[in-house]
């Protein structure tokens, strides 16, 4: 179907997304990836807005990128000043960049209330900016801000501003749809009537105010731009812009667009998580293609139906985007999900088995009382080998107490007491901690590691409360998630009871137990040498 030309623009229109705030250093990494992704253009800011942007294109020069162009962004110069002698315009020259995308206004609502000049003028400004960045050398994409609401407000003069920008030496004219407010059918046909004016490129940029940026950017690129502006995760202003970890697979594995190489689709994942993760935003679950619930199963009848074809309930292969199928377990459980997550964990179960119609009982029987497995398989894990007796308890609480006093000063001073059995031999262990989950977490450590000396590599690394009826208000159940570490993977663990702290002391129990079944199975149940305990208790619960 032919090349599209992916632009980013995270860099810049990214980061005035609330919340969103990138380091010179941070940029630098991200441009990184994009570059490893195959993204033809990365916007890295604007040189003649801030310093930390002109450190950015200094630096980025030591980047040995090898697909993308750094591109500087900017805008018309001023009313009444020669395009030599703008200064933005000069700091766009001095960036040392090769192409450039510099915005104008294309809506004369805009042009007389916003730049409040004339239409004439406005003219001018367009084509005098992009005739003097052209004579410097630079590629020049010429951003029609506005032009949707500018087309219908006045097409004769939005066509007028981008066929000025290709007169005067524009490489691509970018129709903008700034208010984000065009619907998909407005957009191609809009499009459709620019591609047929011009001889240029014509470029998308849209912004998702309506919910449809990314839908309004495939219908672009049908109606024949070649151009695409967007962010990663669709960072943005407002509501967002186009995210362009939609727009890549959506045009080139159903549409059949060249945008990227195969084997680079497949970081689609792993780089729009990296991108959460440098700019401190949390993932959202349920975001397409790349989330972790967008291949995951719950039904059991849906369940079912993929196992045997997966394209039953799969739009796409998850493998082809760097994802992978989750199945997940609950009351809506049958057969199937059991099956394949015992499968996962190499669990010999088959629907012949009498235990699984008792496990799935069980199943939907915790469910009932308020577990909830998605987020916590090695609980699962452990109820599933526990109904196939293939569960070691390795040891028994008989008993636990908990001491919390305070002498009159700010802090609180707790005390777990826990006495375990293993192997017939009772011990008893006293432990403080900050807060009852981790003096209770130290305590019963301390009374198994002379059995089992490798439980010092473990270590709690998050913990989760949640009320699950809130109209009982202190008298509500709560569900506590608990997520263990031994520095090398992560299980999560879940407790539920009226009770926070035995929730608590379920989750925990779990997640010992679970790390002890992990050491066995990897013949690593007893060390000699003991290391140096890496104990990271949660505070203040």
């Amino acid at each position: 179907m032919g090349q599209v030309f992916l632009y980013d623009t995270t860099l810049r229109d990214g980061t005035q997304g609330e919340g969103v705030s990138l380091s010179v250093e941070d940029k630098l990494k991200l441009a990184k990836k994009l570059d490893e992704l195959g993204v033809h253009y990365i916007e890295g800011g604007w040189p003649g807005s801030n310093p930390k942007d002109m450190n950015f294109f200094t630096l980025a020069k030591e980047l040995q990128l090898k697909h993308a162009k750094v591109t500087a962004f900017g805008s018309t110069r001023r009313i009444g000043v020669k395009a030599s002698e703008d200064q933005n315009l000069q700091r766009i020259i001095e960036s040392g960049v090769e192409a450039v995308a510099i915005f104008g206004k294309t809506w004369e609502f805009q042009v007389t209330h916003a730049l409040q000049t004339t239409l004439e003028e406005n003219l001018r400004m367009i084509y005098d900016s992009v005739r003097f960045l052209k004579n410097e050398g630079l590629e020049v994409i010429f951003d029609a801000e506005h032009f949707f609401d500018g087309y219908k407000s006045n097409p004769d003069y939005a066509l007028s501003a981008i066929k000025i920008a290709e007169e005067a030496g524009a490489d691509c004219v970018t129709l903008c749809d700034t208010n984000g407010g065009s619907l998909p059918h407005e957009v191609y046909e809009i499009v459709k009537r620019v591609v047929k004016e011009v001889t240029i490129q014509v470029g998308i940029h849209c912004h998702n105010d309506g919910e449809v940026a990314v839908a309004n950017s495939i219908a672009a690129v049908q109606a024949g731009a070649c151009h695409v502006q967007g962010t990663m995760n669709g960072y943005g202003e407002r509501c967002g812009n186009a995210n362009l970890i939609s727009v890549i697979p959506n045009l080139q594995l159903k549409l059949g667009y060249d945008c990227i190489q195969l084997d680079q689709m497949k970081q689609l994942t792993s780089v729009s998580k990296y991108f959460h993760e440098i700019a401190n935003q949390t993932p959202q679950s349920n975001q397409p293609f790349v989330g972790k619930s967008a291949f995951a199963h719950k039904g059991g009848m849906h369940v079912s139906a993929v196992l045997k074809h997966p394209e039953t309930y799969e739009h796409l292969n998850p493998v082809e985007l760097g994802n992978q199928r989750r199945v997940l377990v609950s009351e809506l459980s049958g057969q199937s999900n059991v099956l394949f997550k015992a499968k996962e964990w190499n669990i010999d179960l088959n629907k012949n088995n009498p235990a699984t119609k008792h496990i799935i009982e069980e199943i939907k029987e915790k469910e009932h009382q308020g577990y909830q497995y998605e987020a916590a398989e090695a609980s699962f894990e452990l109820l599933v080998k526990k109904g196939l007796g293939q569960w070691d308890e390795f040891f028994k609480v008989n008993h636990f107490k908990l001491f919390i006093e305070n002498n009159g000063g700010e802090h609180f001073k707790t005390e777990a007491v826990v006495k375990v059995c293993i192997n017939g031999e009772e011990v008893l262990t006293v432990a403080e901690g900050n807060g009852p989950v981790n003096a209770l977490d130290h305590a019963l450590r301390k009374g198994i590691m002379q059995f089992f000396p490798n439980i010092q590599k473990m270590y709690l690394s998050d913990y989760k409360v949640r009320v699950l009826d809130e109209t009982n208000a202190t008298a509500s159940k709560v569900r506590v998630l608990i997520e263990s570490s031994d520095g090398q993977e992560k299980w999560s663990t879940i407790g539920v009871s009226g009770n926070v702290i035995e929730a608590s002391w379920f989750a925990l129990i779990d997640s010992v137990r679970y790390y002890l079944q992990k050491l066995q199975n990897d013949n690593d149940i007893v060390i000699q040498e003991k290391e140096l305990s890496r104990t990271i208790g949660v505070q203040n619960h």
